[in-house]
Parts: structure tokens; sequence; C-alpha cells
């Protein structure tokens, strides 16, 4: 045991076997670099060559002609299709722009006007302005300050007469009839004739004299 002073419940000891915080190493943070693969290779150690696949390259395009499946038009020839030159008639172009001069042009300036009276170098004659009609001391200017005819509304004479009588048109009534269904003169027809049947007639015999009601006298 130690002879050391006490820490409270504990006194200070040597340890009885090595501890890593008696050291000043980094520890087993720092790893040393791989001696596998090519990235990142341990410079001390020999490295073996290292060989990567490659994309493959497309093939060379072949040339390829149409063959005997397509069919030549008539006046071919190597140097293009034989016969007299064809003109072709074009839209007709635009007109070029006009050619605008930069700056102001002589439009853009005024020159003074050389009537009124703000001219310059002139002399100017007296000008008059003629005003309108003012309602001040006007003959139809409303002294009086009183509202006309106009202003009050016309009462009613219902109100202050007796009252004529009024009356009020109905609509009109609908006439009676007879509102029952009857055949109309289609429904007659004047070819139509009754089918002939046979009938019994009464039996009559020869030695019977007729019934005379009336005797003369």
């Amino acid at each position: 045991m130690s002879d050391g002073p006490w820490v409270g419940s504990w006194r200070p000891h040597r340890p009885r076997g090595p501890i890593a915080a008696l050291y000043t190493s980094p520890g087993p943070k720092y790893g040393l670099p791989t001696s596998v693969g090519f990235l990142a290779h341990d410079p001390s150690r020999d490295r073996a060559p290292a060989f990567s696949f490659g994309l493959r390259a497309e093939a060379r395009p072949r040339e390829r002609s149409p063959g005997p499946v397509y069919r030549v038009p008539p006046g071919s020839t190597a140097r293009g299709r034989a016969g007299a030159p064809a003109c072709s008639i074009y839209s007709r172009q635009r007109d070029p722009a006009p050619f605008n001069t930069p700056g102001p042009g002589p439009a853009a300036y005024h020159l003074p006007p050389m009537l009124g009276p703000r001219v310059v170098s002139k002399t100017s004659a007296p000008n008059y302005s003629m005003l309108g009609r003012s309602s001040t001391g006007a003959f139809y200017q409303d002294l009086c300050k009183t509202p006309g005819p106009c202003r009050y509304r016309v009462v009613h004479t219902d109100v202050y007469k007796p009252r004529a009588p009024r009356f009020t048109m109905r609509a009109r009534n609908a006439l009676p009839g007879d509102s029952t269904a009857k055949p109309g003169p289609g429904a007659h027809s004047p070819r139509e004739s009754r089918p002939q049947g046979v009938t019994f007639g009464i039996r009559h015999s020869a030695y019977i004299a007729p019934l005379i009601a009336d005797v003369p006298d």
C-alpha cells in the first residue's frame, strides 16, 4: 500500500499493471495505410501493376449501298440528274430597312411662333379675353332666393275632394258550353252502307180473312 495522503475515502497507489493512460501514443485512432489495392497504397511497400477494363469501342461503320432493292430513277447520272436546268420561282425579298441617321432630325426642333403675345423678337398688340356671362347683376339673378312653383309636389285631388269611383277591367270569362266528347264530321262517311241480311217474315194463312176494324153502317 502507498503511504501517501488520503483523497477522501481513496488513497493513490501505484498500479499493478500498465495502464494506457500512462503512455502518450495516439493509440488505435490512426491506422497504417493499406498494402492492397491501388488507391492509398502504402508507399513503403511494392505495388503490383493494376489494370482496368476499358469501354468497348464502337465499331467502324461500314459503307452500305442501297443495292438492287431500290430503283434508281431514270436519267440519273454520277453527277446528278440529266436534263435541262430547272429554275425555281422564289418569293419576293423584303425591302432593306432605311438608314436612320443617329441623332434628332430637323423636325425635332420647333421655331417660336410669330403670332400672339409670346413672340420674343416682336411687339405684340393688346389682347382681350371674352369671359362668360356672370349671374351677378344679371336680369335672371335670384335676389330673393325663394323656391319656384316647380319646387313643390302636386297633391292628388282625392286627398281634399271626394274620391271619384274607380273601375277595374277583369279578364274575359269563358262562355258556358258542353264539354262532352262528340263525334265530328269525319266520324261519318256517306259511302258506308249496312250489309244486306236475311230476315224471317210473318207466316200468313191463305184462309184467314183480313181484320176489318171499321164496319160501315
